[in-house]
């Protein structure tokens, strides 16, 4: 069943589709990160251009350097050390949609600790967008039961409620990481 879900999410998504799936943290909304027109559809259904809301996830830590120019050498620990779910926003994004980046050109990226995320972005082979299943300005559904119909209706794929998993119910922590090591940490 779960290899049945994952080819179903992931032809959706090569398609240029959106998805709302489970993450190790809360119920997400996603497409093709380097899909600049699916992209624009999570926006367009959020009510946002906020482009600060909006992470990738990965499925192995050895990805990260595909999408972000150079990875201080600390990351690779704060990723690998890390017991919770943690979201690095490292400089220099690249090979991804020009509208996933934010001016100041960083990348929020997290290595997803869940099977389903896992294996929909090793089988699509790009990363896969992550922001939270709510419309812009609303609170943060802590489970699938509280996300708006709105976003259900506004999606081309709902992943089955049996992939959940165990999510933490919250978001992850965030840390932005220079290429010169300063860091600071925003949740």
């Amino acid at each position: 069943m779960m290899q049945d879900e994952v080819n179903r999410a992931v032809e959706v998504l090569r398609a240029g589709g959106v998805i709302l799936y489970p993450t190790d943290t809360v119920w997400g909304i996603g497409c093709d990160a380097t899909n600049a027109e699916a992209v624009a559809k999570i926006y367009a259904l959020k009510g946002s251009v906020n482009k600060k809301g909006m992470i990738v996830l990965l499925d192995k830590p050895i990805n990260v350097a595909r999408y972000v120019r150079s990875v201080p050498e600390i990351a690779w620990d704060l990723i690998e050390l890390s017991d919770k779910p943690l979201t690095l926003i490292l400089d220099g994004a690249v090979g991804v949609a020009p509208n996933l980046i934010p001016e100041e050109g960083s990348l929020a990226i997290r290595v997803a600790d869940h099977d389903f995320c896992r294996r929909v972005v090793g089988r699509l082979g790009r990363p896969l967008v992550s922001t939270s299943a709510n419309f812009s300005g609303e609170p943060t559904p802590v489970g699938f039961a509280d996300i708006a119909e709105g976003i259900k209706a506004g999606v081309d794929y709902i992943a089955p409620l049996e992939v959940e998993g165990n999510p933490t119910r919250k978001a992850s922590s965030i840390m932005i990481l220079h290429e010169n090591g300063e860091f600071k940490i925003l949740r």
